[in-house]
């Protein structure tokens, strides 16, 4: 029986995606459920998968080819090659070559080999990858499993020393340490792409200011401190961390500064009335802001939880497009790479991001004495068409209070 495997539906939001790499090739068994595609869109890596046992006939879209919603990629014989690939015999486990340290520097892998090898403690930095411009697959990670591990080379028999060389000719060309300069150029990603455009976007088509202002942060470290056991036992495994408060923070002052939560669309101002909060993930594919959707009844746990999730989703190219799509305002934590102090980019149409930093012990004047506190530097960058800047220092204002005095937010004062 012949079948079409088709591109996934993409949403409204993603015009079409490419053809990142063919994990089976025409001939070769497939499993039901085993990976043969990914897919790149301008947000996530989309994977596709055999819909029975069987081989691929052809494949209609190659590698890089730029592919649309319900397109066919490839034809699928179920049955076909499944009994043949049983009786084969498997081939002899060959061990892989190290890489050189210059490829293995900037190995590249499909979520799905990537998981594979978190599960199976293989560092990637050690495979050569076998898909489109060094990619590495789920196949390169099981042929690793399969094969044992590379002897340890014999020491080298001793050499004797060279003669010192003759001192260089005046204006002679000195060599340079460490060899030959290596070069690698890769193509640029779509994710990558599509954030260089709306980073453009933003800087062309919003009037962005930034505010900032600091925050001590030892009240909510004591609270953790003193909390974090009883929580992650009362709440099933989740560890109490610093971003809860945030959000939680930020959805009150949300609500006294319904702007901040706004949109512009085209002439008109959107007000919402709900708080779906942004949070920035970083990934090896660059930034992702999945969104936690109606903030104001979550509960602390509930943030954290859902903050987790999504970072360790984010991580394996999990996360769905749905996921990533819409929101009302954006947290970002520079802090956690060890950022002092930055002015976040706004997430259009989005009118507003608070960026969080690292947290640094400073000399702080209080009641006229000097005392070492936990500081944060905060920044609110805002788009002034929508925002005034007194309604962003007063916003901001208002996060630190509550950061300040946690209570604030459990009494919403």
């Amino acid at each position: 029986m012949t079948i079409e495997i088709k591109a996934p539906t993409f949403p409204e939001s993603v015009q079409d995606g490419t053809v990142a790499t063919w994990h089976k090739q025409p001939g070769e068994a497939v499993a039901r459920d085993e990976l043969i595609v990914d897919i790149e869109t301008d947000k996530v890596v989309l994977e596709v998968s055999a819909p029975a046992d069987g081989a691929l006939a052809e494949i209609v879209k190659a590698e890089g080819d730029t592919i649309l919603s319900n397109e066919v990629l490839a034809i699928f014989q179920e049955g076909a090659a499944a009994g043949a690939a049983a009786a084969a015999p498997a081939p002899a486990a060959v061990a892989e070559p190290e890489p050189e340290p210059a490829l293995a520097e900037h190995a590249m892998a499909s979520p799905s080999a990537r998981k594979l090898a978190d599960e199976n403690n293989i560092d990637l930095a050690h495979l050569r990858g076998s898909g489109k411009d060094g990619r590495i697959t789920k196949e390169d990670v099981l042929n690793r499993l399969k094969s044992p591990a590379p002897a340890a080379a014999p020491a080298p028999a001793p050499v004797a020393p060279a003669p010192a060389a003759a001192p260089k000719a005046a204006g002679a060309a000195l060599d340079v340490p460490g060899g030959e300069r290596v070069e690698k150029r890769v193509p640029m990603t779509r994710m990558r792409k599509r954030i260089a455009e709306r980073l453009m976007e933003t800087n062309l088509g919003t009037a962005m200011l930034t505010t900032f202002n600091e925050v001590n942060m030892a009240p909510v470290m004591a609270l953790r401190n003193k909390y974090k056991e009883m929580f992650e036992k009362s709440h099933s495994g989740t560890r109490l961390g610093f971003m809860g408060f945030f959000v939680k923070a930020s959805v009150e002052a949300l609500r006294r500064f319904p702007a901040v939560n706004a949109s512009i669309d085209g002439d008109d101002i959107v007000y919402h009335g709900y708080q779906d909060i942004s949070v920035a993930v970083s990934t090896d594919k660059g930034l992702v802001v999945p969104v936690l959707r109606s903030c104001e009844n979550m509960s602390l746990a509930a943030v954290e939880n859902g903050i987790r999730d999504y970072g360790l989703r984010a991580r394996d190219g999990k996360l769905s497009i749905e996921e990533m799509t819409g929101g009302t305002f954006s947290i970002t934590n520079g802090g956690v790479f060890g950022s002092l102090m930055s002015t976040p980019i706004l997430n259009p149409p989005q009118t507003a991001i608070l960026g969080m930093h690292k947290i640094q012990e400073r000399p702080m004047a209080v009641d006229g004495q000097v005392k070492i506190l936990p500081m944060m530097y905060l920044a609110l960058s805002y788009d002034h068409r929508l925002v005034d800047g007194k309604d962003a220092v007063q916003f901001l204002v208002a996060i630190k209070d509550m950061i300040e005095d946690p209570a604030r937010i459990l009494l919403e004062l």
